[in-house]
């Protein structure tokens, strides 16, 4: 998620020039640094995927949470998000038109149905890793599914995009097409960002187009975190009053999912692929 302790996201900035140079603050990590990042990003993906083969009507959202802590902590790593900027939880676990940032609560039963995104991270020897998944729970409605599985495409959509020399302008494009062709809703108010020694840090890894935001051209060696979130209605969000909690203004459906992904001079690697743990 993007810049965690302002809500992930900072609101669209003033209309400006197009920007493509590397701006200030973009690290492009040493070799030493892609290996511990490796590391801190396979802790997420194992913990991503247990949760996602747990995960089943009746539990709580804190119950994920327990375990994801637990996980992280039994493989050497601590979790990137609880007590950050006062967090108080190891995962974020947004329900249906929660978008994200969801507290996870004791008293916030799983049912058949429904929609989950469960967004962690883990420090590990200095470095982050983080990523995120949209889990359909039990009999899902075959809107619902679409919009899961539409979301997961844009993430790839976009990640194919990466390699030295593309701008951001060009993942932001594949995952915005791809999303409006099927009819759904880019959500604006949040993007990916860098991610490394800490675990927000330039760029804005924008999902739509736009001349607001730096488009700042890859190269070899940067980590960024992708992390496309649609809506099936209005694009808009609102903040609960937990002053965490980020749901669709019309009560539709939202579904995320994020990767870690390093740029390499030939193309991408996924680090915290779920299909290698």
């Amino acid at each position: 998620m993007n810049i965690f302790g302002n809500l992930l996201a900072q609101p669209t900035a003033p209309a400006g020039p197009r920007i493509t140079k590397q701006p200030k603050g973009v690290e492009v990590k040493s070799k030493r640094e892609i290996t511990i990042m490796r590391e801190a990003s396979r802790i997420v993906a194992t913990v991503l995927k247990e949760i996602s083969e747990m995960v089943e009507p009746g539990q709580t959202t804190w119950d994920l949470d327990v375990y994801a802590e637990k996980r992280i902590r039994e493989m050497g790593a601590t979790p990137s998000f609880k007590g950050y900027h006062g967090f108080p939880c190891s995962i974020c676990a947004s329900i249906n038109n929660e978008v994200v940032h969801g507290i996870p609560n004791r008293k916030k039963t799983i049912r058949s149905g429904d929609v989950v995104k469960i967004d962690t991270g883990a420090y590990y020897n200095g470095f982050h890793g983080d990523s995120c998944i949209t889990v359909g729970v039990g009999e899902v409605k075959p809107e619902a599914f679409k919009l899961i599985e539409v979301a997961e495409e844009c993430l790839y959509k976009g990640i194919a995009q990466v390699k030295a020399g593309n701008c951001l302008l060009d993942i932001a494009g594949a995952i915005q097409d791809h999303a409006e062709s099927n009819g759904f809703a880019i959500v604006e108010d949040y993007t990916g960002h860098g991610v490394g020694r800490n675990l927000h840090e330039e760029p804005s890894v924008f999902n739509f187009r736009t001349r607001q935001m730096p488009n700042v051209r890859l190269r070899a060696g940067m980590t960024l975190a992708i992390e496309p979130i649609i809506n099936m209605g209005s694009k808009k969000t609102r903040v609960l009053r937990d002053k965490w909690t980020v749901v669709t203004v019309d009560r539709a459906l939202s579904a995320q999912f994020e990767h870690t992904v390093l740029v390499t001079d030939e193309g991408y690697e996924i680090l915290t692929d779920r299909t290698k743990v």
